[in-house]
This record gives C-alpha cells, sequence and structure tokens, in this order.
C-alpha cells in the first residue's frame, strides 16, 4: 500500500522535523492509525514534494521527519482557469474536486444572474475556506503537488474583465467546436449556472474574447461541464492521452 499524501505549508528541508496540522495529525493517526516510523509523503502546495516519517503520534499530535525530497508528477502543460458559477452544497464541491484532479489551474467561483447563491460576510469566508480545503484534499488524492488557487467569488463581469488567457471559452449549448483552434499556452473557461448563462452574459463574455464551446446536443449540469470540458481540453491540447 503506498504511502498517505499529506497537504503540509511549510518548507520542505531534508531532515526537518515538522508538525502536522490538527486536521492532518487526526486523519494519520486517528483515521489512518499510523504508527512511528511509517512513512508518509508530504507536499507544500507549491510544486515541492518529500518522502517523509513519522516522528511521534499522540491524540492530537503528529511530528515527522523530512528524509528526502522527490520529484513531484508535472503539472499539465495546458494552465485552465475555470470561472464556475456557484452552485449549492455538494455539487460545487464535486465540480471543485475533479477540476482539480483534471489538472485545473486556478478557480474562480462566479456569481451568476440565474445562480441561486449569494455569499457575503462571514459565510463567504467560511465556504471559500472550505472550498480551499476541497482542493488541497483532491491533491492529497490525486498525486498534484501544487493546489489550484481558489479565488475569491466575484461576478463574472469582474472576472471577464481580468481575463487575458490565449484561449478564452464560454460552454455555450448548440455552437463551437475546438477542431481548428491552435494549442494555446493557456486558457479560461466560463460555466454557466443550472439555469444557464442569460444572453446577456453570453454576450459579455464574447465582447471580451471569449468563443462558444459546445460538448455535444445534450445539456448538462454545472457540476458535469467541467469534468467533461476540461477532460476535452487535456486531450485536445494538454497531458491526457
Amino acid at each position: 500500500m503506498s504511502a498517505p499524501r499529506i497537504h503540509l505549508d511549510a518548507t520542505l528541508v531534508a531532515g526537518a522535523r515538522l508538525t502536522l496540522s490538527d486536521s492532518a495529525a487526526r486523519h494519520v493517526g486517528l483515521v489512518l492509525r499510523k504508527g512511528e516510523g511509517e512513512p508518509l509523503v508530504l507536499f507544500d502546495g507549491r510544486g515541492n514534494e518529500a518522502l517523509a516519517s513519522i516522528a511521534s503520534v499522540d491524540r492530537k499530535r503528529v511530528d515527522v521527519v523530512v528524509e528526502h525530497l522527490r520529484e513531484p508528477v508535472p503539472e499539465s502543460s495546458l494552465a485552465v482557469h475555470l470561472g464556475q458559477a456557484i452552485s449549492k452544497g455538494e455539487r460545487m464541491d464535486f465540480a471543485i474536486q475533479k477540476a482539480v484532479e483534471l489538472g485545473v489551474g486556478a478557480i474562480t467561483p462566479l456569481y451568476a444572474e440565474r445562480g441561486e447563491v449569494r455569499l457575503k460576510g462571514d459565510r463567504a469566508a467560511k465556504k471559500l475556506a472550505h472550498w480551499r480545503g476541497v482542493a488541497v484534499s483532491a491533491c492529497e488524492q490525486c498525486g498534484r503537488a501544487v493546489v489550484p488557487e481558489i479565488c475569491e467569488p466575484q461576478t463574472i463581469t469582474e472576472w471577464l474583465a481580468r481575463r487575458d488567457e490565449a484561449l478564452r471559452l464560454v460552454l455555450h449549448p448548440g455552437e463551437g467546436s475546438l477542431e481548428q483552434m491552435q494549442p494555446p499556452r493557456d486558457a479560461a473557461l466560463l460555466i454557466g449556472p443550472e439555469g444557464g448563462l442569460t444572453d446577456a452574459e453570453v454576450a459579455s463574455a464574447r465582447a471580451s474574447g471569449f468563443e462558444a464551446l459546445t460538448l455535444g446536443p445534450r445539456i448538462l449540469r454545472t457540476e458535469t461541464a467541467p469534468i467533461v470540458a476540461l477532460s476535452v481540453l487535456q486531450y485536445r491540447f494538454g497531458d491526457l492521452n
């Protein structure tokens, strides 16, 4: 059985003794029931990865010793910034988790006209922290050493104004294909809410240099669309082969 992968926001240096976060310590010590001397794989979320061993374990604390750094799984050659309309509950978690597994470079949760979710104050901060935790967990599972940035929620208009990626795509039923497009260095992908983007939102995307993309004759749910779209982009231009 392979060693568990654990995210640790710390400088990974051979010989260093480090303490896992409270949540990681609970997972390693209480859920996985790991003991002294057992191996772990640590990654810092910024592209560094190391083999480590457990130095000590108790109910609330796990200390580890970094054995040596190792080469992590490379990131995709295609950096995709996903603008994902916010959906309720587990659907948004699912979209973020699968996008991270498929190599997304960054995700911005978006407020859409037909979206059902509006976040303010403490609720917005807690939800953003939760989504970032979902991204970390997905990296632990899929082998990535870089945790994609989960940006603060914003409106579609705000997000569009900041886009300068070489390839800009908006999912829109009935039109658009990747067949004639040249391989880009990076891409932006806009996906609407369950009720779809409004005509005005699609027009704004087009005015910002976005091309329409369709994924076939069936209408996909908002949490399914990023899985299909990112898979197609990574197969066409990235590292999914």
